[in-house]
């Protein structure tokens, strides 16, 4: 039996194009590999595609491909097209495919971790998949303790081995993501983790920032400060990283008072917070990409189709898109997908075909869980192409 398949209409930007790999160019076929073995979606024939006479809409299928899960967290892609699933409350790596079953794509707990500890929105959150995984066989997590948060590593199936420790810990902002850059180094999104917001702006401490490092936890070459893991600073709480084909990076920025935001990330740069909540007229804080009301947004997960940036939100319970230039200017205006049809949206990934894969955040404070949550979505969008009709 095949994971259910449905189609919905969204409008979307003209210049949405959806290439074959992920968020920053073909990458080595060690790190990409092989899309899992999915079924084709359909849609409906008769549906405008970008670019084609009288419109701009188009189709998106949208596959069930995992069910039953306790508010997944973090995704990453495996060489061989499954993927890696944190589940923040229940500690579980799970493994997501390739193979299939009667329910969709297999889901399999790798393992269930003792280090992390529970509290609020802490527990294990991010997972990032080695670029040299063929050879080391090494994942990296993002997890909360009794006392703070941190960075570990492992060998699925062995102990974590911490490589950065000290992270600011709160009850309800821990920032948590992960993801391994078009430079080969290790982004660490942290959160500031106090109620005044009095560690975002402070250049020594690691909470409100977004850091680069090496696989060992020390500060990667060409950071701002040589000495320092700081790579931007200023933001409350970040949950969502990506890359474009120019290198250029996208980040959420969640648990604002009034707005939720979608940034790109600049060495150096400082995006303000707690002074700032949105855009602010004083020069020397970068203002957002785009904003949107926080009933609106709350956004976690991000991921980069060419030139449309996706994330996917929580209070907002969508998934927002914005398409820039080549030059990473918006063309158009952010258009959503989803909107209340799978409650609360937390985990958003490209897939090595070019696919979007997102998670619902359901089983946790705030949601609404229906029968089969929390689940694993698939997205393919038409018009041609990997991981498209």
């Amino acid at each position: 039996m095949s994971p259910r398949v449905r189609s919905v209409a969204v409008v979307l930007a003209a210049t949405m194009a959806v290439t074959s790999a992920c968020a920053f160019g073909p990458p080595d076929p060690d790190v990409a590999g092989e899309p899992p073995n999915l079924p084709t979606p359909s849609a409906p024939s008769g549906s405008a595609s970008p670019g084609s006479p009288g419109g701009d809409e188009q189709e998106v299928a949208v596959t069930v491909l995992a069910k039953g899960l306790d508010v997944p967290w973090g995704m990453a892609f495996l060489p061989d097209g499954g993927a890696l699933v944190t589940e923040r409350d229940t500690h579980r790596i799970l493994q997501v495919g390739p193979e299939s079953d009667a329910d969709g794509l297999k889901v399999a707990e790798v393992q269930r971790l003792t280090e992390p500890v529970s509290t609020g929105d802490g527990g294990l959150l991010g997972i990032a998949v080695s670029p040299k995984y063929a050879q080391d066989k090494t994942v990296y997590v993002y997890y909360t303790t009794a006392k703070d948060n941190r960075v570990g590593k492992l060998q699925l199936g062995g102990k974590v081995t911490p490589v950065l420790t000290g992270l600011p810990r709160s009850e309800t902002a821990n920032g948590g993501q992960i993801a391994f850059g078009p430079d080969g180094y290790l982004y660490v999104g942290t959160a500031d983790a106090t109620e005044a917001g009095t560690l975002a702006q402070n250049p020594k401490s690691t909470g409100g920032k977004i850091l680069r490092m090496t696989v060992a936890g020390k500060p990667a070459p060409g950071n701002p400060v040589k000495t320092s893991l700081v790579w931007s600073s200023g933001h409350h709480n970040v949950l969502g990283m990506a890359w474009d084909s120019a290198k250029r990076m996208y980040a959420s920025e969640t648990g604002q008072i009034t707005s939720g935001e979608l940034n790109v990330i600049t060495k150096g740069k400082n995006y303000g917070w707690p002074a700032a909540d949105g855009d602010s007229p004083n020069a020397k804080f970068t203002n957002p990409l785009v904003t949107w009301p926080v009933t609106d947004s709350s956004c976690a997960g991000v991921a980069v189709l060419e030139r449309t940036i996706a994330t996917a939100c929580l209070l907002g319970q969508r998934i927002w898109m914005v398409s820039t230039t080549g030059n990473g200017t918006l063309i158009g205006q952010p258009r959503d997908l989803l909107k209340g049809e799978y409650g609360r949206l937390r985990g958003l990934v490209a897939g090595p075909d070019g696919s979007l894969w997102v998670a619902t955040s359901n089983q946790e404070r705030g949601g609404e869980p229906k029968p089969g949550d929390d689940r694993i979505i698939r997205l393919v969008f038409t018009d041609g192409g990997a991981g498209r009709s």
